[in-house]
C-alpha cells in the first residue's frame, strides 16, 4: 500500500450486486462513529454507477480510531430494481460494525449483496 503512504488513513466502501453481477449502483448508505451516548452520523452517500462513492467516507482529521457502523440501504436498492420480494423484504438495512485501530491505514469494507443475503470482509 505504498500508494496509500502520502494520503493518509481513509475510509472507503463499495457494493456489488452479486444476484445480478453488477456494482450496486444508487444505493444509499449511512455511517454512524459509536461509542457517545448515541450513534453520531458522520457521513452519507449513494453509490454512483461503478457501486463506489466519490470520496473517502471518512479521510484526514476525521478519519479516527473507534467503532463504527455503516448502514446500507439494500431493500430500498432491490425495489427499485423490482427483486425486494414480499413486503416486508428480508433485507431492509444492512448494518456493518466494525473497528478503526489504526488511523494511518486504508479501510475498505466492501458489501456483497443479493436480496435474501450480504458478505462483507475487510478489502484493500
Amino acid at each position: 500500500m505504498a500508494a496509500d503512504a502520502g494520503r493518509g488513513g481513509r475510509l472507503t466502501t463499495h457494493v456489488l450486486d452479486t444476484s445480478a453481477g453488477r456494482p450496486g449502483a444508487g444505493l444509499a448508505l449511512t455511517l454512524f462513529r459509536l461509542g457517545g451516548a448515541a450513534p453520531e452520523q458522520v457521513a452519507q452517500a449513494v453509490t454512483n454507477p461503478d457501486g463506489r462513492c466519490d470520496a473517502p467516507l471518512l479521510a484526514g482529521a476525521a478519519f479516527q480510531p473507534g467503532l463504527y457502523q455503516l448502514e446500507f440501504a439494500v431493500g430500498a436498492y432491490f425495489r427499485r430494481q423490482g427483486l425486494a420480494g414480499a413486503e416486508p423484504a428480508f433485507l431492509e438495512v444492512v448494518p456493518i460494525r466494525f473497528g478503526i485501530n489504526d488511523a494511518s491505514q486504508h479501510y475498505h469494507v466492501p458489501l456483497l449483496i443479493t436480496p435474501y443475503s450480504y458478505a462483507t470482509y475487510r478489502g484493500s
